[in-house]
């Protein structure tokens, strides 16, 4: 099989591969920065969706010049990472994309570079919920956690069911309908969902561009509040991007709601040869594997009854843009923060940034990450 072409990589990033298809069957595809010796302190970056671990290329850089082995890396079902399961929507084993296998993933992965702990993992969206996963499941080999853009929240007590048990409307997607809206995580679980991501009518570049722009700090209708509550009415007032029109595909909602927009706002802190990356990726794998993490995080999940209640032990702060959206998703889950997190040290929204941090205000991102890492070491 030939390899995909060379990455646009900044000065100080290495391309590399992981074997760890003997313990989890995947080969991990990782950027680097920095000395992989006992001396340089591990920091682990987890992206999130639609992105990658070239997300992390303007923060990796930075740390890998200050002494740090920083590394980044695509996650089952993203990117130049193989070996998951790539049958179809009707087939595939949709327990491989779990939390506790992506928490496996990244301790196969860890222990094959030679290491025996993280000095801190980072995790913005889908990878906070790694992050905060790794942090939750196994303190004594994740020392401390930077969670970014997608706020912690226990497993619920018992019985809990996962994601899907919110306090509020018990039969919230029905009670959307009525008002002809859905909610972004469940038109992501359904089997028409990679289809329509893999084929955009108005391509990939332009729906992508739209997708970054619109939950990005460059759309200036983004001014995220607190949500009233988990009910129909209260979740209407976010972006159609998290709470679509009930017959648009998100393809669809990105054409419309960036109609008369100044998309090309995005280009300061997106150029064309950046977002040129996702498109060549997302091309080559399409989108399924991504979104089969959706499908597992929108069913039950009874392994998970296993941390019902349990919170993050280790050191950790929060950091996202001030116009992110993401913050807000669920009710009051910002503000709950503290209480979800037993060393919770603080947390950070960087204004002029949305939903992409590491990207739209890379510099602030590595100073909140720089400051925690001097407050660690005290």
């Amino acid at each position: 099989m030939a390899y995909p072409p060379s990455l646009p990589l900044p000065e100080g990033i290495i391309s590399s591969y992981v074997d760890c298809t003997s313990v989890i069957g995947l080969k991990f595809h990782i950027l680097t920065s920095g000395t992989n010796v006992p001396s340089n302190g591990l920091l682990l970056f987890c992206h999130g969706f639609p992105e990658l671990a070239y997300s992390w290329r303007h923060v990796l850089p930075y740390f890998g010049a200050k002494g740090y082995y920083a590394v980044a890396f695509d996650q089952r079902g993203y990117g130049r990472t193989t070996g998951w399961d790539e049958r179809d929507y009707a087939h595939v084993d949709i327990a491989e994309f779990g939390p506790t296998q992506n928490v496996i993933d990244v301790l196969a992965l860890v222990s094959q570079l030679g290491r025996s702990h993280v000095d801190i993992i980072i995790g913005h969206d889908f990878g906070a919920v790694t992050a905060a996963s790794c942090a939750m499941m196994r303190p004594d080999f994740f020392k401390a956690c930077v969670i970014m853009s997608h706020p912690f929240e226990p497993e619920p007590s018992m019985p809990g069911t996962g994601e899907i048990q919110t306090k509020g409307d018990p039969d919230i997607h029905r009670s959307l309908a009525s008002m002809e809206r859905k909610h972004y995580k469940w038109a992501n679980s359904t089997p028409t969902a990679a289809r329509e991501w893999d084929h955009p009518a108005q391509g990939l570049e332009s729906f992508l561009r739209g997708y970054f722009f619109l939950k990005s700090a460059s759309d200036q209708r983004n001014k995220p509040h607190r949500l009233e509550s988990w009910t129909a009415a209260g979740l209407a007032v976010m972006p159609h991007y998290y709470v679509p029109k009930l017959d648009y595909t998100m393809a669809e909602t990105v054409a419309e709601d960036t109609i008369g927009q100044e998309v090309s706002s995005t280009y300061s802190w997106l150029p064309d040869d950046d977002l040129a990356v996702y498109v060549q990726e997302w091309t080559r794998t399409g989108f399924q594997g991504a979104l089969n993490w959706y499908r597992n995080r929108t069913i039950p999940n009874p392994d998970m009854r296993l941390f019902a209640g349990k919170k993050i032990s280790v050191p950790t702060i929060f950091i996202s843009g001030m116009q992110d959206w993401g913050n807000e998703q669920k009710p009051g889950v910002l503000e709950r923060l503290p209480e979800a997190c037993e060393d919770f040290q603080g947390e950070k929204l960087i204004n002029g940034a949305g939903h992409w941090p590491q990207q739209e205000k890379p510099v602030e991102v590595c100073k909140e990450i720089e400051g925690f890492l001097e407050k660690l070491k005290g």
